[in-house]
């Protein structure tokens, strides 16, 4: 009996770590970059049509904070992800269950702590070991969308902390998982440095947040840009 369950141990330990260690490869931007690419472009709009229920929409980013754990080595940043991942998923099933009392605010708050370590760990494995190849420019893209999505996050909580972040919409924002597409836009739109002008920030913040977006969106691929040419070249 003992024999038996051990050697059915062994498969599932060995499909786990090749899991872990799929998100170290290079191999993994592929997918991460699928993902990201659904988050930024089509997410928006099954949201906007009322074609995904807003569970299905906090999976998806539970599932990028989820790879975030395996994304490195270091027990610190283990340790950091899978804390913050257990208190994003704690306060996201609060939410969608019958408890009385909501923690919006808190959540949105782990969620761009995620977003940022996510990015980090994301800069430090597009530039390891001084390679350069496909893999390397998609890691440098989903870095580029990892950006738009925490520039979303935060002109979410802007508008929850102050009332208002950005206006000129078809209907008023709230604040909420509903208006994802409008802060997802208008953060791609200052990323991009594009301005079509349909939508604005309305206080001081959000016009900074915007600004700072803009010159990440002018200095990000002049930087990655130089940083792989001058790794190809080593």
């Amino acid at each position: 009996m003992t024999d038996h369950i051990q050697s059915t141990r062994r498969p599932i330990k060995r499909y786990f770590r090749h899991f872990t260690d799929y998100w170290l490869t290079d191999a993994s931007f592929s997918i991460l970059l699928l993902v990201l690419l659904f988050t930024v472009f089509v997410l928006p709009i099954l949201i906007e049509y009322g074609h995904i229920d807003m569970l299905y929409v906090n999976l998806v980013f539970l599932f990028l904070f989820f790879t975030g754990i395996w994304s490195s080595k270091r027990k610190v940043f283990i340790f950091l992800t899978t804390g913050l991942f257990f208190t994003q998923l704690g306060l996201r099933l609060l939410r969608f269950s019958d408890f009385p009392v909501e923690f919006y605010l808190l959540e949105r708050i782990v969620g761009i702590l995620n977003m940022m370590i996510f990015i980090l760990l994301n800069i430090s494995l597009l530039f390891r070991d001084r390679e350069v190849n496909l893999y390397r420019v998609i890691g440098a893209i989903n870095v580029y969308l990892s950006v738009a999505i925490l520039g979303a996050f935060v002109f979410e909580i802007i508008h929850l902390t102050t009332g208002s972040s950005i206006a000129g919409g078809d209907r008023p924002l709230l604040g909420l998982d509903d208006d994802f597409a409008e802060y997802i836009y208008f953060s791609m739109v200052s990323l991009t440095t594009v301005g079509f002008g349909d939508l604005y920030p309305i206080n001081v913040m959000s016009k900074m947040l915007s600004v700072f977006l803009s010159t990440v969106g002018i200095l990000y691929p002049a930087v990655v840009i130089a940083k792989l040419v001058g790794e190809s070249r080593r």
